[in-house]
């Protein structure tokens, strides 16, 4: 069963934004901060959303790929490596 989100007002983010920061690095769990009682921001930790624009990235650069294959564009199979290698952080 998924856990339920963990949801705060933005005053309480006010009161206590260094133990709310803490915790989100610590549980690696977003919070979503609520403005009058309705959903207005998303807190993560740093690193996942590093993980999340990489992943971003590797999308982008996949539907990229697709859109150049529909148009009947090529690249040789050696430079495509090296880039997944350079997107993935692979060192050669």
């Amino acid at each position: 069963m998924p856990k339920a989100p963990k949801i705060i007002p933005i005053s309480d983010l006010r009161r206590n934004a260094s133990d709310i920061v803490k915790r989100v690095a610590s549980s690696r769990e977003p919070i979503f901060i609520t403005q009058r009682g309705r959903a207005a921001a998303v807190m993560v930790s740093m690193k996942d959303y590093e993980h999340t624009q990489h992943e971003n990235e590797i999308l982008r650069s996949l539907a990229r790929g697709e859109k150049e294959i529909e148009a009947g564009i090529g690249h040789e199979l050696e430079d495509v490596l090296q880039e997944t290698d350079r997107i993935l952080g692979i060192k050669p």
